[in-house]
């Protein structure tokens, strides 16, 4: 009886020891993840900084410190390449160099995908729950996003207003003079070209961003818009394509009406699910300025853009919630 058992067990623990062999072997296969010097780091009062540096520096950063578990492979290889792939996209050991309104701008991007609840990700944050933004510390976060100016400064904010408002003036008045003639305008680097049609595309939506006082107006095309009428906006057709146009907030007059200040730049969303099939179907392209320039410059505008969008992946990366009551014939 004995004999028989143990024949019956020798090929199991033969296979067991074989696995514990590969596993022990795998753990040597490891791609190197090095912290390089902190160069540029973020600089934000301590509630905030201790808050990122809680949830967000193991992987945007270059103080990066991995736990036991993982440090095993394969869950080594898994985290080696999120950390690799975040800090492409957002490193606050390197942010510092960057200007301050570009810094806030990716401060804005992080808080609004920790308040989606697509940062950190939903798997980092099943194994990795130390790292989830509480409600009270996505406040601290937004707050600090929103902070007023200084009153002791309310004397030079107000004059800034004045500045602000008579170079508006002046920019209108070159933008009426300038549009009597055909302006050219360079496609994107990567290909979208300029539609400037999108002016006579029908608002859809407006929004507002509370981090750097801009307000935006969405329009989109007649192929968007039937699309809205007909509810086929999940995913959206090809074809469609919204225009986002971007001004300074003014600052509000007597009666606390707030108006659109300076013009800063228009944004295209186009849909072509075979063209930019390697962004999600979707073609995106900046024009900044009243000369329209283009902003991108290489694939890190396109990865700006889509992971600014990931966010809303389940709804065809698009954020806009258009106006109820859209019908195709524009009224």
């Amino acid at each position: 009886m004995g004999s028989v058992l143990q024949s019956r067990l020798r090929p199991l623990l033969w296979i067991v020891g074989v696995l514990f062999l590969v596993f022990v072997g795998l753990q040597f296969v490891r791609p190197k993840l090095t912290n390089p010097p902190v160069t540029a780091d973020l600089q934000t009062p301590a509630e905030v900084k201790q808050i990122l540096r809680n949830s967000c520096y193991n992987c945007h950063s270059n103080e990066t410190k991995l736990p036991w578990f993982d440090q095993v492979v394969p869950a080594y290889w898994l985290v080696t390449a999120d950390v690799k792939e975040a800090r492409k996209h957002l490193n606050f050991s390197e942010i510092g160099k960057l200007p301050a309104a570009q810094q806030k701008g990716f401060l804005f991007e992080a808080v609004n995908m920790i308040q989606m609840g697509a940062m950190p990700l939903p798997a980092y944050r099943r194994v990795h729950p130390d790292a989830v933004v509480t409600p009270d510390q996505l406040t601290v976060l937004r707050n600090y996003l929103t902070t007023p100016p200084d009153p002791s400064n309310a004397a030079e904010v107000g004059a800034k207003a004045v500045t602000d408002a008579a170079a508006t003036d002046v920019q209108y008045g070159k933008w009426v003079q300038a549009s009597q003639t055909a302006l050219e305008v360079k496609p994107e680097w990567n290909g979208v070209p300029f539609d400037p049609d999108y002016k006579n595309w029908k608002a859809i939506s407006s929004t507002d961003r509370f981090d750097n006082h801009t307000m935006r107006e969405i329009l989109g095309n007649d192929v968007a818009v039937k699309a809205i009428a007909d509810g086929h906006i999940n995913p959206w057709p090809d074809g469609a394509a919204f225009a986002k146009v971007a001004w300074q907030q003014a600052a509000p007059d007597e009666k606390g009406v707030v108006k659109t200040g300076a013009f800063i730049q228009v944004e295209l969303m186009v849909k072509d699910s075979a063209k930019y099939a390697s962004s999600e179907g979707w073609g995106w392209g900046r024009w900044r300025g009243t000369d329209l320039k283009p902003y991108g410059k290489d694939a890190q505008f396109q990865n700006e853009c889509m992971s600014c969008h990931e966010p809303v992946a389940k709804n065809d990366h698009v954020y806009t919630m258009p106006f109820s009551g859209q019908t195709a014939g524009g009224q």
